[in-house]
């Protein structure tokens, strides 16, 4: 297969022109251009499950695939990107940081941004309600890389847990915080019982990778129509990702 493009977003509204972190940021303007570009070159966008099953060898991936991804929960995210998914009737997955839903990112300050307000759970069942898919994002937003076990099944089992608890549904999907992740938060996402997670490594999943730790594409503030196809259409996916089989873990 060729490969399915995972693009990641994080918020999606009106922001001032910015130098830094633009990776975190997509203009309302620009995300509409590009959700209509995909429209338009006949991409099939597809949930996080039937990306899954592609990767299996379930389903026949489609010749232009992707997927959509939305990092923390923002609620500019009901606003700006929500009805234009609706227009298009495109799937997407939203990653919440479950101790954080209903309050604010407060980990931009550190950054020099914002802490822009998140979902809380009356949106989140709104938008569950309506066909939007949620997944975990950890438990405080904490990178994973190097934590001690105690702490991994802390942000992997206990937010899956309690997202469970708050959506009455199996949550199945992760994405690890600022991408940090290592074989031991690999292994942790396994036993934590998470189908797929997703990094910041840059490229298109493949049958190759492991679907714990699967690169996306990065929709940045300054990217173009151009630029967006760019990385949709000719960025392949990276060599060296980390990978975790379980039925290879002699430990």
């Amino acid at each position: 297969m060729m490969g399915i493009s995972i693009l990641m977003y994080h918020q999606v509204g009106a922001f001032p022109p910015m130098r830094e972190h633009r990776a975190t940021y997509c203009d309302h303007r620009r995300f509409a251009a590009q959700m209509r570009l995909l429209k338009w070159l006949d991409y099939r966008v597809l949930s996080m499950d039937e990306v899954l099953a592609c990767l299996r060898g379930e389903m026949s991936a489609p010749p232009r695939s992707v997927a959509l991804t939305f990092d923390d929960g923002y609620e500019n995210f009901y606003e700006y990107a929500f009805p234009v998914l609706q227009r298009y009737g495109f799937p997407a997955m939203v990653y919440l940081v479950e101790e954080k839903v209903g309050g604010r990112a407060d980990w931009l300050a550190a950054d020099g941004h914002h802490p822009a307000p998140l979902m809380d759970w009356p949106r989140i069942r709104e938008l569950r309600a309506a066909g939007i898919d949620f997944g975990s994002h950890g438990l405080s937003h904490l990178r994973l890389a190097k934590q001690p076990q105690d702490i991994l099944r802390q942000e992997m089992s206990d937010s899956r847990k309690r997202l469970e608890d708050g959506l009455g549904e199996d949550i199945r999907h992760f994405c690890y915080p600022y991408g940090s992740h290592d074989l031991a938060s690999l292994r942790a996402a396994a036993e934590a019982g998470y189908q797929s997670a997703v990094t910041c490594q840059r490229g298109r999943a493949t049958a190759q990778l492991d679907p714990l730790a699967l690169p996306r594409k990065a929709v940045s503030f300054g990217d173009d129509l151009f630029g967006f196809f760019w990385k949709l259409a000719f960025k392949h996916a990276p060599k060296g990702s980390a990978l975790y089989r379980p039925e290879l873990d002699k430990t």
